[in-house]
């Protein structure tokens, strides 16, 4: 499969199609948790190696970069949102996340998926994947 493809693929028209996100409505100070799904644990992986098991989340305000803002990461063994998310706030869509955090969110994204030749930029409407060198 291609480069184009796999990016199509993975973020069919340039939103992540393996993240979860919820909103508490300014609860506490990581007002949004990003849950990351599917199968990037085993990327490149072979039969009978090792496969780090643990899932990424993201916590962050609606204003990640600012110094006096809160984004972090973190790693759990098992899906924190799974049974139940009611914990975590309401669902929302990729859409309704702050630009800030939308970049965050895809740049991660990106880095669990493997894409070696893809920067986003998150300042332009629609979603706008730009190319560049590969790294």
């Amino acid at each position: 499969m291609n480069q184009t493809n796999r990016i199509q693929r993975l973020m069919p028209d340039g939103i992540p199609r393996y993240i979860r996100i919820y909103d508490n409505q300014d609860e506490t100070l990581d007002r949004y948790t990003i849950v990351f799904t599917g199968n990037y644990n085993n990327i490149g992986k072979k039969r009978g190696e090792y496969r780090n098991n643990s899932h990424l989340v993201i916590g962050m305000s609606d204003n990640p970069y600012h110094p006096l803002s809160f984004c972090q990461h973190m790693e759990y063994p098992n899906m924190i949102d799974r049974p139940t998310y009611g914990h975590l706030g309401k669902k929302i869509k990729f859409q309704d996340l702050p630009k800030d955090c939308q970049n965050i969110t895809i740049n991660d994204y990106k880095a669990l998926w493997v894409f070696k030749s893809v920067r986003y930029v998150a300042n332009h409407s629609p979603l706008w994947i730009k190319t560049c060198p590969k790294i």
